[in-house]
């Protein structure tokens, strides 16, 4: 199991549209691009690691009220047990019309 797998079915449980570092088709009104950002073996002893921590970027693209969809995402992100390690507001896109929010989602997996 991978961040990237677990993440695109939430989001497609979700009704989101979801692409992994750039969205190809069609945009539709909200969707979402997921970019790796790291993976590292931060908890190990005896210099053989046994976890691995995924960590991505979630952009949520949204034309509407973006806010919504924060929401949905932010609470089946939690009640499916990864860790949020930060949110920030990137801002509008004057040129595409999409509110543009930022969410880096971090998780432990077992190797």
């Amino acid at each position: 199991m991978s961040i990237l797998s677990e993440l695109t079915a939430l989001l497609e449980t979700l009704n989101v549209a979801v692409e992994t570092g750039v969205f190809n088709d069609v945009a539709p009104d909200e969707y979402a691009v997921i970019t790796p950002l790291y993976d590292s073996f931060d908890l190990h002893c005896d210099n053989l690691p046994e976890y691995e921590t995924q960590e991505v970027r979630l952009s949520l693209f949204s034309k509407g009220n973006y806010m919504e969809l924060k929401s949905k995402i932010i609470t089946a992100l939690l009640q499916a047990e990864f860790t949020i390690t930060a949110r920030q507001y990137i801002g509008h896109e004057d040129d595409s019309q999409y509110h543009n929010y930022a969410i880096d989602v971090a998780k432990i997996y077992q190797i």
